[in-house]
């Protein structure tokens, strides 16, 4: 099987294995521990808190470790709107976007029915991308926060947000940035430390570390108010006992990602521009998604009007060859795309799409063309059934 759904998920790392073991063995203590076995663990996850903002731009301060990146979004969004509200009970104004991952969009409409907070999504043209003039027109002085994926988990589209953290930042508006798919594959010490942006979230998973690891960096000045209460960790922004072994899991991942990114990312982006324009050659009903040019460097995207989606996968399955119809945190739903409807795309076109995302690890010259010949027999399949 050729595993290409790297967007939903990644195997753990080896390496990520060897640094985390000694933390769910021999180095066992509560970090808010004051004793010997919970200092040890206190310093490891200060080792780790250290690594991740290396790698974001940002202080470590403004690390706080989480179970993921939807709770990582969820913190940004609800805590930073909330914190806006508890100091100016006038700011009730969310700007984000229709192509926003569920765990944005949802605690947009979490803070609309409990909080009577008004949300503004920006549109986006055919290709996904945002108009930092649309973001200057939509801001107001009540906005609370601006919330954008850096690049699309569906399509792959990668936003300016430099551009757009500036039109924010004019105006004194925190941006938050996704960045759970661009993570390893960008540089977010541009978006982090260049652009300052408020506060960006990563997960573990996509980058080689387990499930259920993530961090929101949220910078120290921005008012926060807490999704969980109780203990005080994290610096009062996440209570609760800290996974340290996670913590470790998720620095290491997220280094070796950002010290390969240079080389890899380019080889990568190589071949799927090779399968690409394969696949675009040998299947006259398909369709590239997302942009062109700005987009991720592993991930290619397409409908196939006249077929099914699903259909595809299970013939791309038969081949070998595991890819995806799109966000893993909506498979099974009947309901087109979100993303691709946002895009212009109509809703019996958008139920065609399917998505490959690769690794870190090139494959062999030639691997485009050859599944770009799986992806056009499996397409004849469905469309000759």
């Amino acid at each position: 099987m050729l595993y290409l759904d790297h967007a939903a998920t990644s195997p753990v790392r080896p390496e990520v294995l060897e640094a985390m073991q000694p933390y769910l063995t021999d180095v066992f203590g509560n970090p808010s521990s004051h004793h010997t076995a919970g200092e040890a663990a206190a310093g490891a996850l200060q080792q780790a808190r250290e690594r991740v903002a290396a790698a974001l731009g940002m202080r470590p301060a403004d690390i706080v470790f989480t179970s993921g990146g939807t709770e990582a979004n969820n913190l940004a969004v609800k805590g930073i709107v909330l914190g806006a509200l508890q100091a100016d009970p006038a700011r009730r104004h969310l700007i984000t976007t229709p192509l926003e991952h569920e765990s944005v969009l949802e605690s947009a409409d979490h803070l609309r029915r409990l909080h009577g907070v008004e949300a503004t999504l920006l549109p986006v043209d055919e290709q996904g991308a945002l108009d930092a003039q649309d973001l200057a027109e939509a801001l107001r002085d009540d906005t609370a926060l601006v919330s954008v994926a850096h690049a699309n988990n569906e399509i792959g589209t990668v936003q300016d947000v430099t551009a757009l953290a500036a039109v924010a930042r004019a105006r004194r508006v925190p941006v938050h940035v996704d960045a759970v798919q661009s993570a390893g594959w960008l540089d977010l010490r541009q978006i982090g430390a260049d652009a300052g942006i408020a506060a960006i979230s990563i997960a573990g998973h996509k980058l080689g570390a387990p499930k259920g690891t993530g961090a929101l960096a949220v910078r120290a000045r921005v008012p926060l108010e807490p999704l969980l209460h109780g203990g005080g960790q994290e610096n009062g922004r996440r209570s609760g006992t800290e996974n340290v072994a996670g913590a470790v899991a998720l620095a290491v991942a997220l280094d070796l990602a950002d010290r390969e990114r240079a080389l890899r990312a380019a080889a990568v982006e190589e071949m799927t521009r090779a399968f690409i324009g394969g696949v675009l050659r040998a299947v006259p009903q398909a369709a590239l998604t997302g942009s062109a040019e700005r987009r991720l460097p592993n991930l290619a995207s397409f409908t196939f009007a006249g077929t099914s989606g699903e259909a595809i996968l299970l013939e791309l399955e038969r081949r070998g060859v595991i890819s995806s119809s799109g966000s893993a945190c909506a498979a099974g739903s009947d309901e087109p795309s979100h993303v691709l409807v946002a895009c212009g795309i109509a809703a019996e076109v958008a139920q065609t799409s399917v998505r490959f995302t690769f690794g870190r690890t090139p494959l062999p010259e030639g691997s485009g063309a050859h599944l770009a010949a799986l992806v056009a027999s499996a397409v004849a399949a469905v469309a000759h059934a």
